[in-house]
């Protein structure tokens, strides 16, 4: 059974105005461990009850950056907006610490070609894309919609995981271990409303589940 659970990703994001703050918030909620970083003492304060950990330096320093063990997170989010230099320095620092993600916010296209010239493996223009939107994208790659059902549920639209094709819906047992139901599965143009137990999951097929924030997050981590 263990053998289809994934270690869940952590999150360092380093600047928590209102994209990081926003983005940080959005992975915690769901059950993610998010260290959050700002050399702002008062921003850092404001979040600190809402986030695993918190932490106050200056991210353009290598060594401090360093001293949280930044190497250990699988994906570093740079989301310092309005001081460029702070954020060029901080991309940099992390590339050559060798952080296995960076992924930064810049404010035009000329930022974001230089960031992804030191390092960053992606950049986020704001305009177009929004902290919470690339907190679900990062967590749940194979999700193809998701509609918020109040603060702590969803119904999410997903890519059936390798792991669970070939198997019914009572052989992958989705509600006991994961606490979710699966509400209609879509195949090709047929969609499949609320699938018998010995529905079998076929590549793919287009799963619609229903559960917690947090229980929804763990099965579109699934491989």
């Amino acid at each position: 059974m263990s053998s289809h659970r994934k270690r869940q990703a952590e999150f360092a994001v380093i600047g928590l105005g209102r994209f990081g703050a926003s983005l940080a918030l959005t992975l915690a909620e769901r059950g993610f461990h998010v260290l959050g970083i700002d050399r702002e003492a008062a921003i850092v304060q404001r979040v600190a009850e809402r986030l695993t950990q918190v932490v106050q330096l200056d991210s353009t320093d290598e060594e401090a950056l360093g001293s949280v063990d930044i190497t250990a997170f699988d994906v570093v989010i740079v989301a310092i907006g309005s001081n460029f230099e702070a954020n060029l320095l901080t991309t940099a620092a992390l590339h050559a610490l060798k952080v296995k993600r960076i992924i930064c916010k810049a404010l035009n296209e000329r930022q974001r070609t230089i960031l992804l010239r030191v390092g960053a493996e992606r950049v986020i223009l704001p305009e177009f894309e929004a902290g919470a939107r690339l907190a679900l994208e990062l967590v749940a790659p194979g999700m193809v919609g998701q509609i918020q059902l109040g603060d702590q549920h969803s119904i999410c639209e997903l890519t059936t995981p390798r792991s669970l094709v070939g198997q019914t819906i009572l052989e992958s047992d989705l509600r006991r271990r994961y606490g979710v139901t699966v509400l209609a599965v879509k195949r090709g143009d047929v969609l499949t409303v609320s699938p018998a137990p010995d529905f079998a999951f076929a590549p793919g097929d287009v799963l619609a589940i229903i559960g917690e924030n947090s229980c929804t997050s763990r099965v579109m981590a699934l491989e």
